[in-house]
């Protein structure tokens, strides 16, 4: 009985372990050359840290929908956007006098993550009505039409293309300004931490199983008397809301939002973000979602460093091509790491063969990717 509950606990008490890391480490000085663009304490390094996390809670909120249901969407970034627009739009016209300037800014934020709840609702309603390429291709409608939204400026809300500045009035005076990166740093945390609990409480649930058995068998699941739609609208919903979240405190942390993070191609980034950490693991969402954001913020300063500048051509004009390097990687990832980057910590232990549903899981896990 204690071997059953020591694998859970250890598991705990590492999660545990590493997120009170995280949370110290605005308080410690380290520094990885390459990596970080400073000391763990400065301001810089923390920005760049805190958008990682936020990434990450995003790319978490994709894997309910890929890497749980099997559901392919290529229009999941309407909903950060969502979520970063909307609360810019609501702190600009949400202020009831008879709510204290704190009160709002927790109102508007959960008025947001309700717009992406009710928004991905929306959208599921209809994208579910298909499968597979089509499910992907609708989805992928909806982004477009979202993205045309927010560049046509409707009401002069969403600032077109320069895209929407937050406003400040009634926002706490800890999240305003470069001096309180820490605190960001450690809101972005805690949405991290919230997505992944979520996700967890999702995937342990009766909706949980349910649409990892319909992403195996949906006709099997049809015969014993369950209707996957409505399941699968729960989850699209739900994996929207949390989108919507982290794209609230992306906000907060870039004190303004552009139109990019409405296009498709921004969905596909997360694709690869899912793919290269690992399909179907929550893990592997956040270790792709890590590696990814510092690969993309300091290849792109490599590119333009002198040592890239004095190479020979033949090195010089791949390597000062960031995304040349990441797509160099994601093909390596995907030819020689079918299980991602959190892969490698089951190969790098004893061989463990998944048994019975789990095997059949990360089988279809790899045929998708």
């Amino acid at each position: 009985m204690s071997a059953i509950w020591a694998r859970p606990l250890t598991k705990i008490a590492a999660s545990a372990a590493l997120v009170l890391l995280m949370a110290l480490l605005p308080l410690l000085n380290i520094t990885i050359p390459g990596v970080f663009p400073g000391a763990t304490y400065t301001p810089g390094t923390l920005q760049l840290l805190a958008y990682a996390m936020l990434i990450a809670a995003l790319a978490l909120s994709y894997h309910l929908l890929f890497g749980l249901a099997g559901m392919l969407s290529f229009g999941h970034a309407l909903f950060f956007a969502a979520g970063a627009y909307g609360l810019g739009i609501v702190l600009r016209n949400f202020s009831p006098s008879w709510l204290p300037a704190g009160a709002t800014f927790v109102a508007a934020i959960l008025i947001t993550v309700l717009i992406g709840f009710v928004l991905a609702a929306l959208v599921g309603s209809v994208s579910l009505r298909v499968t597979g390429i089509s499910f992907a291709m609708v989805t992928l409608a909806f982004a477009q039409a979202g993205s045309v939204v927010v560049r046509r400026n409707p009401g002069g809300q969403t600032g077109g293309d320069e895209g929407l500045t937050l406003d400040v009035s009634h926002v706490p005076d800890a999240l305003v300004g470069v001096l309180n990166t820490r605190n960001l740093y450690w809101l972005s945390l805690a949405v991290l931490v919230t997505v992944y609990l979520v996700v967890l409480w999702v995937e342990k649930s009766r909706a949980g199983h349910v649409v990892a058995a319909t992403r195996e068998n949906e006709l099997r699941v049809r015969v014993i008397g369950i209707r996957p739609y409505f399941v699968r609208l729960l989850v699209f919903s739900i994996a929207g809301a949390l989108a919507a979240l982290a794209g609230a405190a992306f906000l907060l942390l870039q004190s303004g939002v552009s139109p990019r993070v409405a296009t498709p191609d921004f969905t596909l980034t997360l694709l690869v973000i899912v793919v290269l950490g690992g399909v179907g693991l929550r893990w592997g969402a956040v270790l792709g979602a890590l590696v990814y954001t510092l690969l993309d913020q300091r290849l792109t300063a490599l590119a333009g460093s002198e040592f890239i500048a004095g190479l020979p051509d033949v090195l010089r004009i791949p390597l000062s091509q960031p995304l040349f390097i990441l797509g160099t990687l994601f093909i390596l990832v995907v030819l020689f790491l079918p299980g991602g980057l959190a892969g490698l910590t089951r190969r790098s232990g004893r061989p463990q063969r998944p048994q019975g549903r789990g095997r059949k899981r990360m089988l279809d896990s790899e045929e998708t990717t």
